[in-house]
């Protein structure tokens, strides 16, 4: 094992549990962390209404001056907007935020002109039918760090039906343009929208399991409980990380490029997989 954290992969961003916050209950960041979520996002946004949300950013600076402040996400309101200019100016004020989440992202210069105020990194959040025809120009701007998307706007604004099979061709189409976009220019993978019923375990796993065999890098979710279950639905089996732990040793002991385990062809790609897959365990 100790040859594979040698030539370690590098997964920081991969099957990460992010769970949002609204911005009016800061009570809740602690549990939020305590859930087992790799990042908690603070809602300015949808979470937030629009005569709320002065007291949300005062709280949101008292919690990031506290002594028990844990690095976190901001996601902030579509640029353009009253609500886009104040809350950035209070991201600026706020050094040790992890990142800002970009809402209703459309355009390459609003996230450079946020990474450039904040010097913080950004997520940008595809919302629109326009955001999602601009990915190429946003995958350029400066300080992007990986996208995501919100998938019952785009439907509104693509006049999707949600719930349907139409809906789900056009989510992995969603999915595939937002991966092969940030693989182009070097981003971290896309993460994967919400799922909106926290009480369905069973389609939340299944969603789990789709995204993370696409190679999206993690997911958004909306209550602590969902983080159990996405972080369930990512272990692998025993089956797997056993027939991993042989190809690696046999590629390590032969130094052959091309073998067999179990019948099964062996190349770079599989090695690969199998040293992450590896790397992925050790790292948790």
């Amino acid at each position: 094992m100790d040859s594979v954290i040698k030539n370690k992969i590098n997964t920081i961003s991969q099957n990460k549990k992010w769970l949002f916050v609204p911005a009016t209950r800061m009570d809740r960041i602690d549990k939020a962390f305590a859930s087992g979520a790799d990042a908690v996002i603070v809602d300015l946004e949808d979470a937030v209404a629009p005569e709320d949300k002065a007291f949300a950013r005062e709280s949101l600076q008292q919690y990031h001056n506290s002594a028990g402040y844990q690095p976190i996400w901001v996601r902030i309101n579509k640029a353009g907007s009253e609500a886009f200019f104040k809350d950035v100016v209070l991201c600026q004020k706020m050094p040790h935020l992890a990142g800002v989440v970009l809402a209703k992202a459309e355009k390459a210069e609003d996230i450079n002109s946020v990474h450039q105020v904040t010097s913080l990194p950004v997520i940008a959040l595809i919302e629109s039918a326009v955001g999602l025809y601009q990915i190429d120009s946003m995958a350029k701007a400066v300080g992007l760090e990986a996208f995501s998307y919100g998938f019952l706007d785009l439907c509104n604004d693509l006049q999707v039906q949600v719930g349907t099979a139409a809906a789900d061709i056009i989510a992995n189409q969603i999915r595939y343009q937002l991966i092969l976009t940030s693989t182009v220019h070097q981003l971290s993978p896309p993460i994967d929208t919400i799922y909106a019923d926290f009480d369905d375990e069973i389609g939340l796993s299944a969603r789990v399991q789709l995204w993370s065999q696409m190679g999206l890098s993690g997911m958004l979710c909306i209550h602590p409980k969902q983080v159990a279950v996405v972080r369930q639905a990512l272990q692998p089996t025993a089956e797997a990380l056993s027939f991993a732990q042989r190809v690696v040793d046999e590629y390590e002991r032969s130094g052959q490029a091309v073998f067999k385990i179990e019948g099964e062809m062996v190349d770079a790609p599989v090695i690969a997989r199998s040293r992450q897959l590896l790397n992925q365990l050790l790292a948790k």
